[in-house]
C-alpha cells in the first residue's frame, strides 16, 4: 500500500502556472563560489539560458554550468537533465519553485552546455556513478548538505542513485520514469526484439560509424530523438534551438558515446567507481519519499511502474501525466513535475 495516495494529473498549466514565473523569474541565487560565465569561453558560455544567467562553480573535476533561482535560504531542490536535452527543459519549472521559496539549482550535466572538464587528463567518463557523484559534488561546492533531487532521463538516473547511496544528502526523490539504476552484468542480458529495436541509437553508438555519425550531425540526431521519445509534442525550432546550443560542449560527442558503450560493456570505467557500481548492481533500494511520474506518450525506452514499485522502500506515489506528454516530462507538463516536487518535500518536513 502507497504512503500516500497515487493520482493521475493532465498537463493543463492553468492557475499553478499564473503569476508565479513573473515572481520567480526575478530571484536569483547564488554563493560565493559561483561567478558567472565568461563570454568567449569554449563551451556555449556566451548563449545565456532561457531562464536565467549561466553560473560556473568548480565542483569535483568538472568546472559546472548552472543556473540558480530562489532565495539562498530556501530548501534546495537540484533538477537533472537527460540526453538529448539541456537545462532548457527546467525552464518554466525552476521559476515555479523559485516563487515557492525554493532554492533552485539546474546544472548542466558533464558534457553540455557550459560544464567543462577541469583538466585534459580526466577520462571523459559517462558510466552512471560518474554523474551522481558530480551531484553530490556539486551540493558539496555550493554548501548544500541535503536537499530535493529529481530530474528525468539521464537525470533522473542521477537522482536515483544520488537517493540511493547518498540519503542522509536527499530528502525527497522525483524521478521521471521511476527506477532507472542498472548494470553492466544486467545490460548484458537481451531483450526481446520489439524492446532492443527500441534501444537502436544505442547499437547505433557501439560503432566507430556510429560515433562519426553523431559528430557530424549531432543537432539533426538529437532533434529525431526528441520527435521519436515526445511523438505529440509539438515543439518549435526555436525551443529545440535553445537546448541545442548546450550540445556544442567540446566533450558531448565522447560524453554521449561513453555512455551507452559503458552500459553494454564496450567501455571502462574508471576505477574510483568500482565500489559505487559494485552496490548499484545489487539495485539498492530507495528509502527517501519519492514520486515517480510518466507521460501517456512516452516514445523512449522506460520501464513500468510496477516493475519497479519495490524498489520504493519510503512513502511512495506514481503518477501518469496524460494529455500526450512525453519523455521530456519537465518541459511538456512543467506544472505537474513542479507540483510533484512540492508534494514530496512535504513529506521531507
Amino acid at each position: 500500500m502507497d504512503n500516500f495516495s497515487s493520482k493521475t494529473a493532465t498537463s493543463d498549466r492553468r492557475g499553478f502556472l499564473r503569476g508565479s514565473a513573473l515572481i520567480a523569474a526575478t530571484m536569483v541565487g547564488g554563493v560565493a563560489q559561483a561567478r558567472t560565465s565568461a563570454v568567449g569561453s569554449s563551451a556555449s558560455s556566451s548563449i545565456p539560458s532561457s531562464f536565467g544567467p549561466i553560473r560556473q562553480v568548480d565542483a569535483g573535476v568538472l568546472d559546472i554550468g548552472y543556473v540558480g533561482l530562489g532565495p539562498a535560504s530556501g530548501t534546495p531542490v537540484l533538477l537533472f537533465h537527460g540526453w538529448p536535452y539541456a537545462i532548457d527543459a527546467f525552464a518554466e519549472v525552476a521559476p515555479l519553485l523559485a516563487a515557492r521559496g525554493y532554492r533552485v539549482i539546474v546544472p548542466h550535466l558533464r558534457g553540455h552546455g557550459t560544464t567543462l572538464f577541469r583538466s585534459e587528463a580526466t577520462p571523459r567518463n559517462a558510466q552512471q556513478a560518474a554523474l551522481a557523484a558530480d551531484g553530490i559534488a556539486l551540493m558539496d561546492a555550493l554548501g548544500i548538505p541535503k536537499g530535493i533531487v529529481a530530474g528525468f532521463d539521464w537525470g533522473a538516473r542521477t537522482a536515483d542513485i544520488m537517493a540511493a547511496l547518498w540519503p542522509e544528502r536527499c530528502t525527497g526523490l522525483v524521478s521521471v520514469s521511476g527506477y532507472l539504476i542498472g548494470s553492466q552484468a544486467a545490460n548484458a542480458k537481451p531483450l526481446p526484439p520489439a524492446a532492443e529495436l527500441q534501444w537502436w541509437y544505442q547499437f547505433y553508438f557501439a560503432t566507430e560509424r556510429g560515433k562519426a555519425g553523431y559528430a557530424a550531425n549531432t543537432n539533426a540526431f538529437n532533434k529525431q530523438i526528441w520527435q521519436l521519445a515526445s511523438p505529440k509534442w509539438a515543439f518549435d525550432d526555436a525551443t529545440f534551438d535553445r537546448s541545442a546550443t548546450a550540445f556544442a560542449n567540446p566533450d558531448h560527442v565522447e560524453i554521449v558515446i561513453h555512455n551507452y558503450r559503458w552500459r553494454l560493456g564496450l567501455a571502462d570505467g574508471e576505477r574510483q567507481y568500482d565500489a559505487l557500481e559494485s552496490k548499484l548492481a545489487a539495485a539498492p533500494a530507495i528509502s527517501i519519499p519519492a514520486i515517480t511520474m510518466e507521460g501517456d506518450a512516452n516514445g523512449a525506452p522506460h520501464p513500468q511502474p510496477e516493475q519497479y514499485r519495490a524498489k520504493f522502500s519510503g512513502p511512495y506515489a506514481h503518477r501518469l501525466i496524460t494529455g500526450g506528454i512525453g519523455h521530456n516530462l519537465p518541459q511538456e507538463a512543467p506544472a505537474a513535475f513542479a507540483q510533484a516536487v512540492l508534494d514530496v518535500a512535504k513529506l521531507a518536513r
